[in-house]
C-alpha cells in the first residue's frame, strides 16, 4: 500500500474564498468517489494557524504503484491540478504503509 500525502500553500495575496480556490477544493473533493484506485481520501484546509502551515491537505491511500499512477494520470485529477496550478504551490510524499 501507498499513502499519498500533499500539501498546498496558497500563493501570496490568495485568500480561501477566492473563486479559482473554491473551484479546485470542489474538484479534489469528489475525486474519491470518481477514481476507483483510491482506497482512502481525505481533503481539507488546515485548522491550525502557524507560519510553516501549509494550507490544505490531501490524504490517500492506493494499492501499489500501479494505482498510483492510475491515480495521477486519472483526466479528474489532472483536471484539478490544472486549477490548483494557478493559485499554490504542494509538496508531495509517497510512502509505503
Amino acid at each position: 500500500m501507498i499513502r499519498h500525502l500533499v500539501l498546498f500553500k496558497l500563493n501570496d495575496g490568495v485568500a480561501k474564498d477566492d473563486p479559482r480556490v473554491l473551484a479546485g477544493v470542489e474538484a479534489f473533493e469528489g475525486l474519491g468517489k470518481i477514481i476507483p484506485e483510491l482506497r482512502e481520501w481525505q481533503c481539507g484546509w488546515n485548522i491550525t494557524v502557524r507560519d510553516i502551515a501549509y494550507d490544505y491537505a490531501i490524504n490517500s491511500l492506493v494499492n501499489d504503484v500501479d494505482a498510483l499512477t492510475a491515480y495521477l494520470t486519472h483526466p479528474a485529477h489532472q483536471a484539478g491540478t490544472a486549477l490548483w496550478r494557478e493559485f499554490a504551490t504542494w509538496i508531495i510524499a509517497d510512502i509505503e504503509v
